[in-house]
């Protein structure tokens, strides 16, 4: 049996709860645009990408990833829901 309560105050939230609602947040790097030059396309450029994969090679995964992408998923109660939207970075 699954079981849901608010992920702020903990307040326990029936499956049909009418008043139990769901916040998802996601937060990913932003992507300027791509330019390139025509001294991009002729240079040789394996060095750098070389060392691009060597600190690729040591870096922690959950940093790299988190870096890039993170998703939150949270149940609120109709409470904390309003507080939420109210001030939805705190």
């Amino acid at each position: 049996m699954i079981r849901y309560e608010c992920d702020k105050c903990r307040r326990r939230l029936a499956a049909n709860d009418l008043h139990r609602y769901i916040v998802k947040i996601e937060a990913y790097a932003a992507a300027g645009p791509i330019e390139f030059a025509a001294d991009d396309l002729t240079r040789d450029r394996r060095h750098e990408i070389e060392a691009v994969i060597d600190d690729l090679k040591r870096a922690d995964p959950e940093t790299m990833e988190d870096q890039i992408y993170r998703c939150f998923r949270f149940d609120l109660c109709r409470d904390c829901h309003g507080a939420f939207l109210s001030a939805p970075l705190g």
